[in-house]
């Protein structure tokens, strides 16, 4: 995934792809792989479904800053999202044109925790006044994608950190690693034949001891059958926190998606199908084992 830098979305998306690879293993342990068996011949083949982000619901954060960015970028708010049991709000945003990434952003419902992990969110955010988004010159795209990679409040202490973890992975995830991209998107069906379906490209994953994430099965599948999902589990990385205590924990993980041909495009050629003939959108069922990627069920588990 590269972006010629003619515009501020491309650079913003290099820029976030580029800090995320660089922490991120699995990254350029599968391109590498892809890479020395002849799969793709460059990163710049690997097509990104999407990317993902999180965020907290509290005044002048959440979707509705975050989402500034990117419609200003020409993006379009496409379906709404509720995932009960985790407390999360999420929307996902089209693409201004072929080519560039879907987005995924989901939001923490605060007030729904209890009231000590509250305070502690609080805490952090409560000195953000204003929208941050509204001071950045969106033009500008190296400001924009500078913004991304900016803390908007004070690392935690390892305390706060644990406890926010015991309660709410997602809150304690969002608490330490801000808004540094969770996850990007290998398009499994833009690959060569023998890597275009899940089930073969989960095996070559296992074979180079990728590590996959198996809440809800290996593979996740939407009701419609047309949209399946699978994702590496989270590294986990030294962090320190605001007393200088080092702890182990979740960073961001790889997603592969399997967007299948609609029923309608299913007698054209194979040469004609481009996106627009392939499943769109999400699938809550699909997202909410996802988002356990960066979980300690996941990490820990065998």
């Amino acid at each position: 995934m590269h972006f010629e830098e003619n515009n501020p979305l491309d650079i913003v998306l290099n820029d976030l792809f580029e800090h995320y690879r660089k922490n991120v293993a699995d990254v350029d342990k599968i391109t590498n792989a892809l890479l020395e068996k002849g799969v793709v011949n460059s990163q710049d083949d690997i097509v990104n479904d999407h990317i993902a982000f999180r965020t907290l619901g509290v005044p002048n954060l959440g979707i509705a800053s975050f989402e500034k960015i990117f419609l200003t970028y020409g993006y379009t708010k496409r379906d709404y999202f509720y995932f009960e049991g985790k407390k999360l709000d999420a929307y996902w945003f089209a693409p201004p044109s072929e080519g560039y990434p879907r987005i995924f952003v989901s939001e923490l419902r605060v007030h729904e925790l209890s009231p000590e992990a509250q305070a502690i969110i609080n805490k952090y955010t409560a000195p953000i006044t204003s929208d941050p988004v509204d001071d950045i010159d969106l033009s500008n795209g190296k400001e924009a994608a500078a913004f991304l990679q900016k803390p908007l409040w004070d690392l935690p202490t390892s305390e706060e950190y644990q406890t926010l973890l015991k309660e709410s992975e997602y809150a304690a995830w969002v608490i330490y690693n801000r808004y540094y991209l969770n996850h990007y998107t290998i398009s499994i069906h833009e690959l060569k034949d023998g890597y275009n379906t899940l089930e073969e490209f989960n095996d070559f994953l296992l074979s180079i001891g990728v590590k996959l994430n198996n809440s809800g099965g290996v593979i996740k599948t939407s009701e419609d059958g047309l949209l399946r999902q699978s994702s590496t589990v989270s590294a986990l990385y030294n962090a320190s926190f605001a007393e200088g205590k080092v702890l182990e924990i979740a960073g961001s993980y790889v997603e592969f998606a399997e967007r299948s041909v609609l029923p309608a495009y299913k007698d054209l050629p194979k040469e004609e199908i481009t996106s627009k003939h392939r499943r769109d959108g999400f699938e809550t069922n699909n997202a909410d084992k996802i988002f356990e990627s960066t979980y300690t069920t996941q990490i820990k588990g065998s």
